[in-house]
């Protein structure tokens, strides 16, 4: 048992015990008010010369009429004012397109960058975590500058030192409802800044009919639809091999039939011949004598893909020492190998043998088939590495519309998520989200948002009614659905 110590003792021991505490006390220094005033003056100083400089159209539009006003009264900077607003309506309704260009986009862009982006900046930053806050004082990435286009917002940002891309491709969805739009994409300008692109609207809104029949036989690229920005989507099929994963009725079809449309001519001319493997029987079944090989039984498709092998080696023997890139001709046109559902011919089925032979094919192709002419377009509804292992060896990917946001790397590579492939958020409404996709390419990392025109059934009997009638140009329908 511990014996208690008389008080005395006890008082005597608490006093006796050294005071280890060291208190540490700032220097206060006392700055004169004449530097403090001079300091103050020269960033106020600083701060208009910026405005000036980064804002010259937007500092003369203001200053003008003001100094016109202060000279001659209010009443005359308010005749100008009013004249420049006319003459910029006139201009509008006269000539759309050039006055967008020079100067729509131009005060649009000025006007989201001081009402939307620098007054939300400081807040957007510090909550997200992409700013910091040491000691009373703010440290944000630079807002440098902000344009315009058709759709979106392009919100150019340099970053703080020692940052990385990925701290702000993990947040775009704090930027995005920051900012108040409704996705966020990052994209890499230069070293030390970002491209950050904020959509307005969504061009892709209305579905895309079919594409008319090109009057040229080309191998491509083929347009197949429209991207984000406006400008057709080409689709580049000879010299690569596509992946197109998408959930039911996410419309890779849109896109396989969009392609063949497009290389119509070509087939006809004898340039190119596509070879179509349906396990399904519902989707190529409907333009089966536009097809210079169709198969649907597995069996039957395992054969198929070992010829197109045999071609492909034939081919390399001939090619070897000669040629490195393949050119269509009559003799060697471009083998286009269609597999619509490759899963089921690659995992689904029962017979492990068949299985095996077709992953075998479709290796072999994937891994040697361009430089010769022998290409791949394949579809499919899971892109999980159990189902289709041989997924990374195809250059080019499209991601439709995904049930699972882990889906999307798995299709598109590690990342293409965070940099604004949202292929998970595509609309399930056929009307608002069929064709959707976003495209990785071999020569872009970076993730392109467009849609596929769709092609409907009667869109496709008029296609093989007037290949069979040799008719030019083929008929259009139109239809929408």
């Amino acid at each position: 048992m511990f014996k208690k110590l008389p008080g005395d003792e006890a008082q005597q021991l608490v006093s006796t015990t050294p005071d280890t505490a060291v208190v540490f006390r700032p220097a206060v220094v006392r700055t004169p008010a004449f530097i403090t005033i001079v300091i103050f003056a020269w960033r106020v100083l600083s701060a208009l010369v910026r405005l000036v400089w980064r804002h010259p159209i937007a500092s003369t539009a203001t200053a003008v009429p003001c100094a016109l006003g202060w000279l001659y009264g209010w009443q005359w900077g308010v005749v100008l004012v009013a004249l420049v607003l006319v003459g910029l309506t006139a201009w509008r309704f006269v000539d759309r397109a050039s006055f967008l260009r020079l100067a729509g986009w131009r005060l649009l862009a000025w006007w989201r960058l001081v009402w939307v982006y620098r007054r939300h900046w400081q807040p957007v930053m510090i909550i997200s975590g992409l700013g910091r806050h040491v000691r009373g004082r703010d440290y944000l990435p630079r807002l440098v500058g902000v344009s315009c286009t058709s759709w979106a917002d392009l919100v150019t940002v340099r970053m703080l030192t020692g940052q990385a891309v990925t701290d702000w491709s993990d947040r775009i969805e704090h930027l995005a409802h920051g900012f108040g739009a409704t996705s966020c994409r990052v994209t890499v300008s230069r070293p030390g800044r970002l491209l950050l692109a904020f959509p307005r609207r969504d061009p892709l809104a209305v579905p895309l009919p079919a594409l008319p029949i090109p009057a040229a036989a080309s191998v491509g690229p083929v347009e197949i639809g429209k991207r984000e920005d406006g400008t057709p989507w080409w689709l580049k099929v000879h010299g690569t091999h596509v992946l197109v994963a998408g959930a039911t009725g996410a419309g890779k079809g849109s896109i396989i039939w969009s392609t063949i449309r497009g290389l119509l001519p070509a087939v006809r001319a004898g340039l190119v011949q596509i070879w179509a493997l349906d396990p399904k029987l519902m989707e190529l079944s409907f333009g089966r004598n536009l097809f210079d090989r169709y198969a649907a039984d597995p069996a039957a498709c395992a054969e198929l893909l070992e010829a197109a092998v045999k071609v492909m080696q034939e081919r390399a023997g001939r090619f070897a020492g000669v040629q490195r890139n393949h050119i269509p001709t009559v003799d060697d046109p471009f083998v286009l190998v269609v597999v619509d559902e490759v899963a089921f011919l690659t995992a689904y089925q029962s017979d492990k043998g068949l299985k095996l032979r077709i992953s075998a094919a479709l290796a072999t192709l994937t891994t040697q088939g361009r430089a010769v002419g022998v290409g791949v377009l394949a579809a499919l509804q899971d892109p999980r590495k159990d189902v289709l292992s041989i997924r990374n060896l195809f250059p080019d990917k499209i991601a439709l519309r995904l049930d699972e946001s882990e889906q999307v790397d798995m299709v598109l590579g590690d990342g293409a998520r965070d940099r604004g492939a949202l292929a998970d958020l595509i609309s399930p409404d056929p009307e608002l989200g069929a064709g959707i996709a976003y495209a990785r390419l071999e020569t872009s990392p970076e993730p392109m948002r467009a849609r596929a025109g769709y092609v409907s059934d009667a869109d496709i009997r008029a296609m093989v009614a007037a290949f069979a009638a040799d008719t030019v140009p083929l008929p259009q329908t139109g239809e929408v659905a």
